[in-house]
Parts: C-alpha cells; structure tokens; sequence
C-alpha cells in the first residue's frame, strides 16, 4: 500500500478549511484561493468517496482512508508547486483522523503520524451555524455540534492553531479573512 507523502515545504502560509460535513468548507477554500489570488488543494475524499459510492454503493471503508489521505497530500504537495503567499487546503489528514475515530473507533498509525507531523500556520474550523445540506456522502445532520465538538477536541489535542468561522454567506468569508489577517499580524 502507497504511503502518505511528507508535507511538501512552502515559504507561505497553509491554511486547512476544516470541519464538520456541509459546513461550507469547499466554498470557503474556493473563495479564499480568489480573493488572496493563489491556488488550493481541493478535497480528495469526495471525488474518491463519490465514485466508489457511484460504482459500488458502498459507503467508506477503513481501508479507504490511507488511499484518501495518500491522495489528500499528493493534491496539497502538487498545488504547493504554483501558490503564491497562500495555500488553501480543503482538508487534511486531521480531518481523516477525525472521521476515522467516529465511523471505526481507530486510526491507522500512518493517518496520526501524518497528522502531528502536518504544519500548517493555521486551521479554520467551520461552525455548524449554516444549513446542512443532503447528499449520496453526508449521514450526519443529527449530530452536528457533537461532531463539530470533536473537530475542535482535536485540535486541541494535536495543539494546532485555529480560528472558529461563523456566519452564514458573505459573514463568513469575512470572518474567514479576518482570521487570516489577524494571523499575518501575530
């Protein structure tokens, strides 16, 4: 089996866009590469996720998910060759971690690794304060804040540096914006 690849250096700063399911995190990273002019790591798990729901049927699995993060830090690796100041990463291994202890009650040992070692200068844990919104992936709209507590409970376990982001629309891609700016000036 393929191994996660080690974080590609980069002389800017990495942002994740991290959080719960349909809490705007693909919005988000896709606003924010636009308005600071540079380019992203798109979301990995959902194209591979999507087409082996489309082929099988089949839900993810615990051995989906070296692949997903595998494919996750290729995808950040490669968008790190072209962004300028800014690399926006919808997702990361922490977010894999996360969703690995709620479905399978474990992680597999390249996941955590991947994990503490990841640097990033900062995480924009996305509140639960927007509409959830269904799909052939998404299975939690009861458990949002008790998810979002779980997102927050790893951060803070991991000790990485994050930013809450509410509000809904145009609100949270300012307060998005604030976070960073707030970040450049620390």
């Amino acid at each position: 089996m393929e191994k996660i690849p080690r974080q590609r250096a980069f002389s800017g700063l990495k942002i994740v866009i991290y959080g719960p399911e349909s809490t705007g995190k693909s919005t988000l990273t896709r606003q924010l590469t636009e308005y600071f002019e540079t380019v992203k790591a798109d979301e990995f798990a959902r194209d591979y996720l999507q087409e082996k729901f489309d082929q099988s049927g089949k839900p993810c699995e615990y051995t989906d998910l070296i692949p997903i993060a595998v494919g996750q830090r290729k995808a950040e690796n490669k968008a790190a060759e072209k962004a300028v100041n800014y690399l926006f990463c919808d997702t990361d291994a922490l977010e894999t971690y996360v969703y690995s202890m709620v479905y399978f009650d474990e992680v597999p040992a390249e996941i955590e690794d991947a994990a503490r070692k990841s640097n990033y200068a900062l995480y924009l844990l996305m509140n639960v304060d927007v509409p959830w919104t269904p799909d052939d992936l998404r299975d939690q709209p009861e458990d949002r804040k008790e998810m979002f507590q779980r997102f927050e409970k790893e951060l803070i376990v991991f000790q990485k540096k994050y930013s809450v982001i509410n509000g809904i629309g145009e609100d949270r891609f300012k307060n998005a914006i604030d976070a960073i700016q707030k970040l450049k000036h620390e």
